[in-house]
């Protein structure tokens, strides 16, 4: 079928609305009628060209939820009506990642950017008859997806989607980088570098977690405040800044774990990061870079003598079919908020505004909301 879609059609260039052609599910695949689709930072390297791409063009989004409206021979998991979450990483239950309890780094999330389906790998989307790469194999910029039940967790119905659509990505793994990775204990101190819509959940982990110190670190004062409203304890607005206030709270001592949440890491972030980030301790790294930046400045001295981790994290460390349920409990209890996350909220045609305001740091996490003249 025919759906509007906001699409990217060259590196540089702004998202465009454009009518897109959306296949049908096929064998083990689903059918989603979208509610909402989250803004990530995530989808503004795609414009810019930092994350490579076969080709273009692109559709973008990966942080949505909606009801399935049709199902492809096959599916299991779910049926037509059911309300779902989709996954940024595919979780297909049966390769070697996945049956070792690594369902975030499951093996077919070796094709998120390739554009193929992992169902047969032809392409489910089409722009004047060429192939279209759905971004993460999702493409929320548009109100229907067809996507692979790996990539579809199947949630209560009482859960606003929304709200829900925020744990696709954001949320969790946010809070897995503080929980899982980061392994947050009783007493703990806390640092997280950047406070946008990873980040504010790192705060909120840290914080439900038991740390005694919940440190946010971001340029902007809004994110600041934010911080202070979800859990931290302490702001500062750069990584140097903090760095002696961190000493003294914590008698010398540092942090526990580090965790970097910006939007666009660079290589000069490691080293001030490791330096705040005590004997022991880890710096977890969420935040995306450029494909092409391979030079990172730290201390070979510090990380041996001081017996100190630099360590990745993608999807917070957990699989999103035991993480996502979960975290909708935290919701419900309380000890989890969703609904203040949400800054702002566009319609598919304010796309551009949605990120011009992401990247002026308006925005904890701005949100598409489709309405009945989408569909």
């Amino acid at each position: 079928m025919k759906i509007k879609a906001a699409v990217i059609k060259a590196p540089g260039q702004a998202w465009e609305i454009d009518e897109v052609e959306l296949g049908d599910p096929v064998h083990g695949e689903v059918q989603v009628r979208l509610a909402a689709s989250g803004l990530c930072h995530s989808d503004e390297h795609l414009r810019t060209g930092a994350t490579p791409l076969p080709f273009y063009p692109v559709l973008g989004g990966h942080e949505g939820a909606g009801v399935v409206t049709k199902v492809g021979s096959g599916v299991t998991s779910v049926e037509e009506g059911d309300h779902v979450v989709l996954a940024f990483i595919p979780a297909c239950g049966r390769c070697r990642s996945c049956a070792e309890g690594l369902q975030n780094i499951c093996d077919e999330g070796a094709g998120l950017l390739t554009g193929q389906a992992i169902s047969d790998k032809t392409s489910r989307v089409t722009l004047d008859g060429d192939p279209v790469v759905q971004m993460c194999l999702l493409g929320t910029f548009a109100p229907y997806v067809t996507v692979n039940e790996a990539s579809v967790i199947k949630i209560e119905k009482d859960i606003p989607l929304d709200k829900a659509a925020l744990l696709g990505c954001g949320v969790a793994t946010g809070w897995g980088s503080a929980t899982a990775i980061g392994d947050t204990k009783v007493g703990d101190t806390v640092v997280i570098v950047g406070i946008g819509g990873v980040g504010i959940n790192s705060v909120q982990g840290a914080a439900a977690a038991g740390a005694r110190h919940v440190v946010a670190i971001d340029p902007v004062e809004f994110k600041r405040e934010k911080a202070l409203e979800l859990g931290a304890t302490h702001t500062y607005a750069s990584m140097a800044q903090a760095h002696s206030a961190i000493s003294e709270i914590t008698w010398g001592r540092m942090a526990n774990v580090t965790i970097i949440t910006v939007g666009e890491i660079e290589g000069d972030m490691i080293a001030p990061a490791l330096s705040l980030t005590a004997k022991g301790g880890q710096v977890v790294v969420v935040g995306m870079g450029n494909y092409a930046d391979t030079q990172v400045s730290l201390s070979l001295f510090e990380l041996t003598l001081l017996q100190k981790r630099l360590q990745g994290a993608i999807f917070g460390g957990v699989g999103p079919r035991s993480q996502i349920p979960k975290l909708l409990d935290h919701y419900r209890s309380g000890a989890l908020k969703l609904d203040e996350l949400v800054t702002n909220t566009y319609s598919l045609e304010q796309i551009n505004e949605g990120y011009a305001d992401m990247l002026a740091g308006k925005n904890l996490r701005g949100m598409i909301v489709y309405t009945e003249a989408d569909y």
